[in-house]
């Protein structure tokens, strides 16, 4: 049997139920990361104290900084290598897999290392205080020590997504979510490791998992697999893949930065109890983003290998999809968020009922606008999906950097409350992008239709 066939589904295969079938596992994936990332505050909060959230919501910038520099890889990567398919370049789409490799551990260890070296201060400068500064760097001094087995397993997960293996990538999300379960309660009540024992359970079950999808990788039956021919740099590929990850790099980016004038803002404004309301929303409203972003993984290789073989009427039917199954995610969360805010962050707080009432109050805002919300983020994502980096690049950045970063600096000033100003900004920004995000989609769409009605060679007008 031909071994490319097993992507041939991509572009033949109903759109409905390719969709269905790449998407349901990236979403129970994302869905079960999040929802452990919800269970590890959980964890930490009964087990450690409600200090140790709070300095676990200081360690986001330095978390959302290291992610920044891994996606920029592992999703520029994978979306490189479903174009390569789509185009039929399947020696190209071979040597992708080695690159990665090798730029996932380089980087993983060159950025875990420089940060370490530098922990202590840049926490600092993030907001934290004497009683937070320790939790917050106990956590951190794990996770930087596992930098380059995170980056290298996330990568990996990618490009299983991109070699039509979604089932593999959520068994591997899935259980890196099993085991973290497992070792995050022994190492925190059995063994007494205290908020070190979250971190070191969370890269043990990385590595666990990692090994297994090494070994996956190894087939030589598949016609994408690890062998010493690929395993060198090829500038091209490193160049395509960095520009085309510029996007989720820059998203991460802005991330960190936001999180770091939301961290400052709150500590100057509210406290540590503040510091510890946003990091209480943030996994709260980060499970629906990233139950979104399931959709998108699972989009992603549907349109690029579509977009590569310039079937732009599966390509626009794909994206409708996504837009519709998102928005009614980021719906139901403006729901649950809305009528269920005190229940739902009272899981992370056991002693502080001032905590309770300042992330209730966070929740209902964050997610006011949430209904367009879904829009925004896979407009953002079927962009990069089909490497049109400009335009991804700029919608990342109107959200956090151009939209955002201005409000969180400025609306504080306008309430007696301060607090309130840094809360508001969030919802004002969603908006504000949501709407651009559509405009720039209505136009793309209409560009596509055009292509589809012109029987000439060429790509479609970026």
């Amino acid at each position: 049997m031909d071994k490319t066939n097993q992507f041939n589904e991509l572009g033949e295969k109903p759109i409905g139920s390719l969709l269905m079938e790449y998407a349901i596992p990236a979403i129970v994936a994302m869905a079960a990361s999040s929802i452990y990332n919800i269970i590890d505050g959980i964890f930490i909060g009964q087990g450690v104290g409600d200090g140790a959230i709070m300095g676990l919501a200081l360690t986001g910038p330095v978390m959302s900084l290291t992610a920044a520099f891994g996606a920029m890889v592992g999703v520029g990567a994978s979306t490189l290598m479903s174009v390569r398919l789509g185009q039929k370049d399947y020696d190209t789409a071979r040597n992708i897999l080695g690159n990665v490799v090798i730029m996932n551990v380089a980087m993983g260890l060159v950025l875990g290392l420089v940060l370490q070296l530098f922990l202590a201060p840049i926490l600092r400068f993030f907001g934290a205080s004497d009683y937070t500064l320790p939790y917050a760097y106990d956590f951190m001094t794990i996770i930087l020590a596992g930098n380059a087995v995170t980056h290298l397993y996330l990568g990996l997960n990618a490009l299983l997504r991109s070699t039509n293996r979604p089932r593999k990538a959520m068994y591997a999300t899935f259980g890196t979510v099993v085991l973290n379960c497992m070792f995050a309660p022994l190492f925190i009540f059995v063994f007494h490791w205290g908020i070190r024992g979250a971190a070191a359970a969370t890269i043990l079950s990385q590595l666990v998992m990692l090994l297994w999808q090494l070994h996956l990788f190894s087939n030589k039956n598949d016609m994408i697999h690890l062998n010493r021919g690929i395993m060198r740099l090829r500038r091209k590929i490193v160049t395509e893949s960095l520009i085309i990850g510029l996007p989720p790099f820059l998203i991460n980016l802005c991330a960190c930065l936001v999180a770091v004038i939301v961290t400052r803002s709150m500590t100057t404004y509210g406290g540590d109890v503040s510091v510890g309301s946003f990091g209480i929303v943030n996994r709260l409203a980060l499970f629906v983003v990233m139950v979104v972003i399931g959709i998108n993984q699972g989009m992603q290789p549907i349109a690029g290998y579509n977009f590569g073989a310039r079937k732009y009427d599966r390509l626009l039917s794909v994206l409708k999809k996504a837009l519709i199954f998102g928005t009614i995610v980021t719906c139901i969360g403006f729901v649950v968020g809305t009528f269920f805010a005190t229940p739902c962050v009272s899981l992370f707080a056991k002693d502080s009922p001032e905590l309770i009432e300042k992330s209730a109050l966070g929740l209902r805002t964050v997610v006011m606008f949430f209904p367009v919300v879904g829009i925004q983020i896979v407009s953002t994502s079927f962009f990069q999906s089909i490497g049109y980096a400009g335009k991804s690049i700029f919608l990342s950045l109107t959200r956090q950097l151009i939209f955002l970063l201005p409000a969180l600096l400025i609306m504080p000033h306008f309430f007696d409350n301060p607090v309130l100003g840094v809360w508001y900004a969030m919802p004002t920004s969603d908006a504000l992008a949501s709407i651009l995000a559509i405009v720039m989609l209505i136009i793309q769409v209409r560009k596509f239709k055009r292509e589809m009605n012109r029987p000439v060679l060429g790509d479609a007008n970026r």
